[in-house]
């Protein structure tokens, strides 16, 4: 049952994938990073099929670095590129009139391919090429992921710039860039979480109040002064964002002097845990 979801979910992040480049990105002469930032100037200046490349370049890559994903991700990665260069070869002429407002079409190209890639990355599957290039970094470079996806689009998106100029080129950054949010916010949530460690004279007392009027679990750690030897209970709590206003008034009428450190989250793991 899972493996149907997961399989849907990439499948449809395909198409919006698809959609994204095909119906904004290419009618107005954009570009994106990575294997598809290739893939999209290949047309560009010999008019072969998106698809088509797409589906080379990606089975290319993934030959040479399939040893780099557990065999799930791989099948799933199998899907999502027979999936997006299938939509990306059939749909590559629904968009020859949507042109004339180019940053407007960058940002939903970023939108479109964001949500898109987001589906794959949720369902456990990879976009292809550019995370096989970073794993390939990572591996004989030294590279983290991150920094490998990077410059992959950097150089792609710079070499671009020949075939489609500058300004479209700095547009496709802004393209890439809401995209990129956008895939952060697929994966991670829309409700960021951050962190607090609370340190207070009153722990009972903020305990208390945080636990009544905020409904969150919390945990107590003991800890000791540095520079004084005390000990003293250190109150941890993951919130989210918009609630910190509420947390800091809460200790600030409790204790003033009370020291509070604020940590962003990358990611809850624990059944049951939802923000209200």
């Amino acid at each position: 049952m899972k493996t149907t979801r997961d399989i849907l979910l990439i499948i449809i992040g395909s198409l919006i994938f698809a959609i994204g480049i095909n119906y904004f990105a290419i009618p107005n002469r954009l570009s994106e990073g990575g294997v598809i930032g290739l893939t999209i100037i290949t047309y560009y200046l010999f008019e072969w099929s998106p698809g088509i490349v797409n589906f080379i370049l990606n089975a290319f890559l993934l030959a040479i670095g399939y040893k780099f994903f557990s065999k799930r991700t791989v099948y799933y990665t199998i899907v999502s590129i027979i999936a997006t260069s299938t939509f990306l070869h059939f749909d590559v002429d629904i968009g020859l009139g949507v042109n004339g407002d180019t940053l407007l079409a960058a940002l939903f190209a970023g939108v479109a391919v964001g949500i898109g890639l987001g589906c794959i990355f949720r369902a456990g599957g990879t976009s292809g090429g550019s995370a096989i290039l970073a794993q390939l970094a990572n591996q004989f470079l030294g590279w983290s992921l991150g920094k490998g996806m990077l410059v992959i689009d950097i150089v792609v998106i710079a070499g671009s710039a020949f075939i489609i100029g500058q300004e479209k080129a700095m547009y496709t950054l802004v393209s890439v860039y809401v995209g990129a949010k956008v895939i952060d916010i697929m994966i991670e949530g829309a409700n960021e979480r951050i962190a607090v460690l609370i340190i207070s004279s009153y722990p009972d007392r903020v305990l208390k109040e945080l636990t009544d009027q905020m409904a969150r679990g919390l945990t107590l750690l003991e800890g000791k002064g540095g520079y004084s030897q005390t000990n003293k209970e250190v109150i941890y709590i993951v919130i989210n964002k918009p609630e910190i206003v509420q947390l800091k008034n809460i200790v600030s009428e409790i204790d003033e002097n009370a020291y509070v450190t604020i940590h962003n989250v990358q990611e809850v793991l624990r059944k049951g845990y939802k923000g209200r």
